[in-house]
Formats: structure tokens, sequence, C-alpha cells
């Protein structure tokens, strides 16, 4: 089977890299540095970062899907700026946008977006997922075709309680290099390594406050396969969805219209080299009351909003209070976890690829 190529002049994180460091002299994105530390949720290493900027970026909610026909909001990736678009891909006939995002957080943190506008609530289609993949294999091999130790984290945000920010379609991409940021030391990677490692043994540790779907990817997967997993792992956690509202009367969360092809939960998807995994979602923000009425031991947190970075374990604070209070209890961000996502008993599938 002939390997999907993207055509780049250069090794993707030279042109990642070049481009990321023009714009910021250029002052053509906002790189915002974070306070980082690690908590323990149920004893896996979880990144908290603390970025009081964020609070003044200005808001790209995505609107609701009935009120997309409506909104006359700008639509970044419809035309890119040149200072951030790194590439179109893959080359000779481009389908998608290689684009800087301009409100980092994390060095080098750029997207793929769809070159003809495609909705962010429908479901991914075959050659999104080919180009992700080739995406997360190219950032590991230099132009020579060494392979090195660099590795991205990808995911994808999709509906109104997954923390989308934009209609337009984006899958985004971290490298986790650049995310460690010291963080290793104190025992993290990226949590979807761990479920990798549970999917393979076709076990789950329960270690995790949130219901998770997860597969192991063949070493050179097709588009087919790539599509047949992402499949297999949504239907999963729809039905995690449907049985959790079946239990749940009054939960909140209700299923999607699937009319107009959008899908019918909310949810994260997150992708390595090697693993996909699937998070639904009820809310996209989590707020922790005060507990027993006692303000010097137990701050009120929150909102917190949280969006596909929950599957590389690392979570994002904009107050001060809130950066506090989860490192000085931190069984309170497991509560925070539990809250966005489905219940841990909801979840605990995996899938063997070898098995499609």
């Amino acid at each position: 089977m002939a390997l999907f190529s993207l055509g780049l002049t250069d090794s993707l994180p030279v042109l990642v890299g070049q481009k990321f460091l023009a714009a910021k002299a250029h002052e053509d994105l906002v790189f915002s540095a974070t306070e980082l530390a690690v908590v323990r949720v149920g004893g896996l290493p979880f990144q908290l970062r603390y970025c009081p900027s964020l609070s003044k970026k200005p808001t790209d909610k995505a609107p609701e899907r009935n009120e997309q026909q409506f909104s006359k909001k700008p639509d970044p990736f419809e035309d890119p700026v040149a200072a951030l678009l790194v590439t179109q891909i893959p080359a000779g006939k481009p389908t998608h946008n290689l684009v800087l995002n301009k409100y980092p957080v994390i060095p080098q943190h750029f997207m793929v977006t769809t070159r003809a506008y495609q909705e962010q609530t429908h479901l991914l289609e075959e050659g999104d997922l080919q180009i992700t993949h080739a995406c997360l294999k190219a950032w590991e091999v230099q132009k020579n075709r060494d392979i090195t130790d660099r590795r991205l984290f990808a995911f994808f945000n999709s509906g109104r309680y997954s923390g989308a920010s934009q209609a337009h379609r984006h899958v985004q991409f971290l490298p986790v290099e650049e995310m460690e940021g010291g963080s290793s030391d104190d025992g993290w990677k990226p949590l979807i390594d761990l479920m990798g490692e549970e999917a393979s043994k076709g076990i789950t540790t329960g270690k995790l406050p949130f219901a998770y779907f997860a597969a192991k990817l063949p070493s050179n997967p097709s588009a087919t396969d790539l599509t047949k997993l992402y499949s297999r792992l949504y239907n999963d956690a729809v039905n995690a969805v449907r049985n959790h509202i079946e239990a749940n009367v009054d939960g909140g969360i209700k299923l999607e219209s699937t009319d107009d092809g959008s899908a019918a939960i909310s949810y994260n998807l997150a992708m390595t080299t090697s693993i996909m995994a699937i998070c639904p979602r009820r809310s996209e923000t989590a707020t922790l009351d005060v507990a027993g009425g006692n303000t010097q031991e137990a701050a009120r947190v929150g909102p917190v909003a949280v969006n596909g970075t929950i599957l590389a374990g690392t979570l994002m604070v904009k107050t001060e209070e809130d950066w506090n209070e989860l490192r000085r209890d931190r069984g309170r961000l497991s509560d925070l976890l539990n809250l966005v996502g489905l219940p841990p008993e909801n979840g605990l599938a995996s899938i063997d690829s070898e098995m499609l």
C-alpha cells in the first residue's frame, strides 16, 4: 500500500517552526506563556496550566447550529492571512490549509482546516482523518527520512459542549515536546498514551473520572482503517450518551438531530500516530461551589472551560483563584473533570484494530 504524501517542500517541523518564529516576531500572532504544575488525578499526572492573559483573548465561541445561518461572524479559515498560512495540503490538489493558531499558549500550535467550508459539528470525513494522520507521521520524520523522537498530539472539538471555538472545520496540533515544558520530570506524558496501553491490553484501570473510548492504530493505517476506527469509537460514545440519558432523565443533555449531517453528541477526538481516542461530553465548562460553606477550606472554582486537550492530560485556567485552589486541593480537579465528561462507568471500552 502506497503511503499518503502531503507533498511538503521541507520537513513539517521546519515549515511550522519557521512560520511560527516569523509570525511571532512580526506580532502576527499573540503568544501567551503559562505557568505549569502537575496534579495527580487518580494517581495519573495531569498538567494544570495558568494563563491569565487568556481572559483578555477575543471570544470566538462557535455559534449554535441553529444560529449559524444567521451569524455574520468572520471566518478566519475562509481566507487565512498569509502570515499564519504555513502551506496548502496535499500538494497538487490541496483540500486543506495548514494554519498557525493566532493565540497560542504552546509554541508551534497549528491547525489543519478544510479549504472549502465544512461544519465543525459534522462527522469527520475520510480525507480529514487521512491528512490528520499524515501530519502526525510527518512530524516524526526529517527531510532525509530519518526518524526522530518528536511527536504531535492532534485533537478535534465537535459540538456545543466540546470547547469548539470556530464553526469552520479544523483539527488542532500541539508538539508534545512543547507541551512537556519540564513536566516530564514529574512523570507527565500525554494521557492518550495510557489509553492506548489499556486499549492494547483490552483493560482499563478506571483511574480517570470521565468515560473515554480508545483504539490502537495499525502501524500504517489506510484512510479506510482510520475511518472505520473513528466510526466505531464514535458509535460507542453515542451509545454511552444514550445510556446515560436513559438513566438520568433530568441530566440536562440530549442527542442532537443528525438530519443535516451533524454528530448526535458533543465529543473530543484525539490522535497520535498510534492511538485514537474519543471523550463524549455533557458540558463545556464546570464550576465547583464552595464545599461545606467554609471558604478558607474550599473556595469556588470556575467556570473552567475544557476542550480536547483533556485527552492529552492538560487543562487551562485563567484566574489565579482557580490556579491556587486546584493545586491546593488536588481532588477538586478530578471533580471538575467528572462534570464535563460522562461518569467513567459509561465508558471503559477499547477496540483491537487487528479485528477490523
